[in-house]
């Protein structure tokens, strides 16, 4: 009932920036929470961020707090991930994800997931 798409994706030099998109359609409930998670060749995949519906709440793995923000525009029904400072260790398909329970940090909490989107990070 409900399609992510993310974009956003590429190849980027180390300690560039670069953002992900994740607009959702499809028929569903206004309020959700959304997630971001990746996965790099040969590892499971792991959570990078999540964002309430209702007041915003976020929060970040420690691998990338300082360096990625998560955000939402309702207006357009989208979720970004600002990324900076980015190093070759981020370099992993993201996945964004769509969660109507509660803002978790298991890909099992979440019920709807887009394709995702490649992000190479280069020295």
């Amino acid at each position: 009932q409900v399609q992510l798409v993310e974009s956003g994706g590429g190849l980027v030099q180390a300690g560039g920036s670069l953002r992900l998109s994740c607009a959702a359609s499809g028929r569903t409930f206004r309020r959700y929470n959304m997630g971001w998670f990746r996965q790099a060749p040969g590892k499971e995949r792991e959570f990078v961020a999540a964002i309430s519906w209702s007041v915003g709440r976020t929060s970040y793995a420690d691998s990338v707090k300082g360096r990625f923000t998560i955000s939402r525009d309702n207006a357009k029904n989208t979720v970004y991930l600002q990324m900076n400072s980015l190093k070759t260790e981020d370099t992993a398909v993201y996945y964004c994800a769509a969660d109507i329970a509660s803002m978790g940090r298991e890909k099992s909490d979440y019920d709807y997931w887009g394709q995702g989107t490649q992000v190479t990070i280069y020295s």
